[in-house]
């Protein structure tokens, strides 16, 4: 039998997006190239050979979506800067790329949608690339430099901060497998890229604190569920700790604990990460922080033996040729456990952002009082428009309900989790992808870019107004 499930009475509800992913208008205001403008040129990168220059055309059409973001009763929109916009090239701070979201901004508290802003979500400056990008211990500092610019700006308004969005993404996919933008294939650059993201992070947050005590500031990682595909084989159970300790804890242990995961040091000693380590990083790198971002979108069962049926859950279908996105785990693997997918091809594994979340209370979050919120769920599904032009998305509903009521239950088992957004409030770019994927609550027509709300998004509008979920649909 269906019972209402009713959140805290503070839950704030949200959606989420990306900078490059929505925004278009790459060229104009004086905006300069990033790494991903320059990553799609490169032949078979990306699906299609798409890019990010029209996208959905957000530059231009903000207020738009602002009041589609009213329509939907959100709480809080959260949203990245982009740097080569605000800082072309990284050079001197460019008046009217600051203007625009000055203008977002203020377009958003006049709604009373709370601003959730995230200073880098992937777009480094292609000038900084051409110096070594984030492999460059320089570009840290530079992105304090950026990030202090932002705050200066709009700091007034905007009082959530969070530095990096899956820095993980950033060293692994765009340093080490070459899937994502700068599409670097080396190890030793993507672990320096991994230790400089974290180094950039503790240096902004470290300086905010101090020049602005009242911002929440954290961070957004991604997660998965690493499990042995049998618990009872040691070569599984190994494959599982490695995965976990590359994906999850070298990230979770230096921002919480102020070091690396000892076994995680030991797998990739030979690529120089030591080297890149100097006294005082990790301290700045373990800065308190209020809030910790939690992406999650699947799980996976994991292998360390061949297997023909092995799958790469990170890896988009294209002709370049990339490499392995984890520095030490090339003999690990993924199998299918036989559960529904997504378009992505990713497992639908609701029950794992519970085990996530209490994982995260009992280990980082809760030890260090550090609030979570789910900063990014959805799925990718292939949406059909029906003859009357609605979008009818029934799997992707009961993805984000089946998910929400995980959420509630960590709520009830003692998770200080205060907020969920889903990803994503419209179709968009999805990277290495191109247009090929839709996650969106709404659905965006590329020839017209006309915004349609999908059935999930009527539903999730409900969600929201009503801060309760049925735990059937």
């Amino acid at each position: 039998m269906s019972k209402v499930l009713h959140f805290p009475k503070k839950f704030l509800w949200g959606a989420a997006t990306a900078a490059y992913q929505i925004e278009g208008a790459s060229d104009q205001d004086g905006r300069t190239d990033s790494i991903w403008d320059a990553f799609c040129r490169l032949p078979g990168a990306v699906v299609g050979g798409q890019n990010g220059g029209t996208a959905c055309d957000h530059y231009h059409r903000y207020r738009e979506d602002v009041a589609l973001m009213s329509s939907l009763n959100l709480d809080a929109y959260r949203f990245s800067t982009s740097w080569p916009r605000i800082k072309p090239d990284d050079a001197a701070v460019n008046p009217a790329g600051l203007d625009f979201y000055s203008r977002l901004i203020d377009e958003l508290c006049a709604a009373g949608i709370k601003p959730w802003l995230t200073l880098y979500h992937w777009d480094l400056p292609q000038a900084l690339q051409e110096q070594g990008g984030w492999a460059n211990r320089d570009t840290a500092y530079r992105f304090a430099d950026y990030a202090l610019d932002v705050h200066a700006a709009l700091g007034d308004r905007v009082r959530v901060w969070t530095t990096l969005n899956e820095p993980w993404c950033s060293a692994f996919l765009g340093y080490g497998s070459g899937v994502h933008a700068p599409g670097i294939q080396s190890r030793a650059q993507a672990l320096a890229a991994m230790h400089h993201l974290l180094l950039g992070h503790g240096l902004v947050v470290d300086e905010l604190r101090r020049r602005d005590p009242g911002a929440k500031l954290g961070l957004t990682l991604n997660f998965t569920i690493a499990d042995p595909l049998d618990p009872d084989d040691p070569v599984d159970v190994d494959a599982a700790r490695r995965i976990d300790g590359q994906f999850n804890r070298a990230f979770l242990d230096p921002i919480f604990n102020g070091e690396y995961p000892h076994d995680f040091l030991a797998d990739v000693e030979e690529y120089g990460l030591d080297s890149q380590i100097r006294d005082g990083d990790l301290d700045l790198i373990r800065t308190p922080i209020h809030t910790l971002g939690v992406n999650y979108y699947h799980g996976e069962a994991v292998t360390g033996h061949p297997r023909a049926d092995a799958e790469n859950a990170h890896a988009a279908p294209v002709e370049r040729q990339i490499a392995p996105a984890y520095p030490a785990a090339d003999h690990v693997s993924s199998v299918s456990r036989g559960l529904p997918t997504t378009a992505m091809g990713w497992e639908i594994q609701p029950d794992g952002l519970y085990r996530l979340l209490l994982r995260l209370q009992d280990e980082y979050s809760g030890p260090a009082g550090t609030a979570l919120y789910i900063t990014e769920n959805g799925a990718a599904f292939d949406d059909e428009v029906s003859d009357d032009g609605a979008v009818h998305d029934p799997h992707r509903l009961e993805f984000l309900r089946a998910h929400i009521v995980q959420c509630h239950r960590a709520i009830q088992a003692g998770v200080d989790l205060r907020g969920y957004f889903g990803w994503s409030l419209m179709d968009n770019f999805e990277w290495a992808w191109g247009y090929a994927k839709r996650f969106g609550l709404t659905r965006v027509d590329y020839n017209t870019l006309e915004r349609t709300v999908k059935s999930s998004g009527r539903w999730y509008a409900q969600v929201a107004a009503s801060n309760q979920v049925g735990t059937a649909p």
